[in-house]
């Protein structure tokens, strides 16, 4: 896995830089395998201590990634926009971004891989930002690698439209809000992020109240950055959980079985023709009916 290193991780440690990613897991591990010879910035192999300076690339070989890049899959995935530098697709809930520990399979990237997608780092080729596993719609995949660098820095300088569409527990305080807040991964469980936590990097999410109903409530929520798990970690962050969120919320009043979060427009100027894209995506099935359930219960008070 690669990454890049950006203003806010100035200074910080390897294993600091490398724990707050979902594909690391932790600090530990992200020290171990330094110590193990897995890690190198800007290639060249760097202790755990190590401090790392904006700009750098920071290359670590996770266990059980040596194998070759990933193979294609015949799955089902729909393209909202392809071209010959960039496609734009409405990923499906359950289904993984890219290949990582327990998912060497099955994941969007597997999908893609028949369709010359390429740019960043080998294990993940021509993703350029990423859904969790739960959650479903538009995201945008390069197929060469300079395409990707330029839509990697679109995305840091805040120039790519993310908006998504959630069901959060009870009512915000306004029906307009930003809620900016550090997030990082949770020191006391390593599988979750929260604010404040272990190498916290800014975060900014805005949001405005669609529509109330009952005890819950639909929102868009927009991105200025792009942490992980972040509009879920924010919402819990003010008291107000994404309904059906298993790890934040563990409440699921509308059976929805998942946390209920859509990515549902994607906007940004095509870096290569300088067209100005934008889509949308409907609410898919599963949050559709519960959706109509919510306001179903709404009216029967």
């Amino acid at each position: 896995m690669e990454y890049v290193a950006g203003p806010e991780d100035e200074g910080l440690r390897v294993d600091s830089f490398l724990g707050a990613r979902p594909e690391v897991g932790s600090r530990s591990q992200a020290a171990a395998l330094a110590e193990a010879g897995a890690v190198t910035v800007d290639g060249v192999q760097r202790p755990k201590s190590h401090r790392v300076s904006t700009g750098q690339h920071v290359v670590v070989r996770l266990p059980g990634t040596e194998v070759g890049a990933p193979l294609a899959e015949d799955l089902a995935v729909t393209i909202a926009y392809e071209d010959d530098h960039l496609l734009v697709v409405d990923k499906p809930a359950g289904m993984v971004v890219h290949p990582g520990p327990g998912h060497a399979t099955g994941t969007l990237v597997n999908a893609l891989r028949g369709r010359g997608i390429a740019g960043g780092d080998a294990y993940r080729p021509g993703i350029v930002h990423r859904l969790d596993r739960d959650t479903s719609g538009l995201l945008i995949v390069a197929k060469d690698a300079s395409v990707h660098r330029r839509l990697q820095e679109m995305i840091r300088r805040r120039e790519v439209e993310r908006r998504y569409i959630a069901l959060v527990h009870g009512r915000p305080a306004s029906v307009l809000g930003t809620i900016d807040a550090p997030v990082g991964r949770d020191p006391q469980r390593r599988v979750s992020m929260a604010v404040g936590g272990v190498s916290a990097r800014p975060a900014v999410t805005h949001f405005r109240v669609l529509e109330e109903l009952g005890d819950l409530t639909l929102v868009e929520a927009r991105l200025e950055t792009g942490r992980t798990h972040q509009i879920r970690v924010h919402f819990l962050a003010i008291g107000h959980p994404v309904a059906g969120d298993p790890l934040y919320a563990r409440r699921d009043t509308l059976g929805v079985g998942r946390q209920f979060l859509h990515s549902a427009v994607i906007g940004f100027v095509h870096p290569v023709s300088g067209e100005t894209l934008r889509f949308e995506s409907p609410l898919p099935q599963d949050l559709a009916a519960a959706l109509a359930e919510a306001r179903r219960l709404t009216r029967l008070g």
